[in-house]
């Protein structure tokens, strides 16, 4: 393993394969791309969450009384808009109870860096976990940058979670942030095109989220 991939999971489920194949088929149309996405992040989430920490609690079950886990931690679902959007109903499929916040950036299409416009957190979960979303990490800039917004607001615990990830975008984000654990879909090896974007993967997300051009 390249020392760039030691804080990397790639989840290497089949089931994960299949869903990404369909995102990354032009064919695959609007509602059926929004609803692959979410269930990736859903199936994503059994791992990113596997550590959060539990704590038993004395329940009333319908036989007898006994001590059974709970998760105790607060949960913070941070998307970067607006692709970052249809990763969100798959997670809080898992946790209803979590908070979401959101962060908008917008990139120079000249340089490709990112420059913010938004960010509004759930304030209250800084000493919980907080789980950054976006579906493409290809040239890391704005994973990286949400990622600076959210430690300066105080969060410590931090993951990002990504459907494809380029090794530029994987590099950009470790070099910047090693303390930050990243879970990805698929790890697409290929270069980016000159506009920035992972030829081996499903285009624009956003686009094809909400169905725009």
């Amino acid at each position: 393993m390249e020392d760039f991939m030691k804080n990397v999971v790639v989840m290497d489920h089949p089931l994960i394969a299949h869903k990404i194949t369909h995102l990354c088929d032009v064919t695959t149309k609007t509602k059926e791309f929004r609803e692959i996405v979410s269930e990736i992040a859903m199936l994503m989430g059994y791992e990113a969450f596997r550590d959060l920490p539990t704590t038993k609690v004395e329940i009333q079950a319908p036989l007898s009384k006994f001590m059974s886990p709970v998760v105790e931690e607060k949960i913070a679902i941070v998307p970067i808009l607006r692709a970052g959007l249809g990763m969100v109903d798959g997670l809080t499929a898992l946790f209803p109870n979590a908070q979401i916040g959101h962060i908008g950036l917008y990139r120079d299409e000249e340089t490709l860096e990112p420059h913010e416009y938004y960010c509004k957190l759930p304030m209250d979960c800084a000493d919980g976990q907080c789980i950054v979303v976006d579906p493409a990490l290809a040239t890391g800039g704005s994973a990286a940058a949400a990622i600076e917004m959210i430690k300066k607001r105080g969060f410590k615990n931090i993951k990002l979670l990504c459907l494809i990830a380029a090794p530029e975008g994987i590099k950009r984000v470790v070099s910047q942030h090693p303390d930050i654990k990243i879970f990805v879909a698929h790890y697409a090896d290929a270069p980016l095109n000159e506009h920035g974007y992972i030829v081996t993967a499903f285009g624009d997300a956003g686009d094809r989220v909400f169905g725009t051009k």
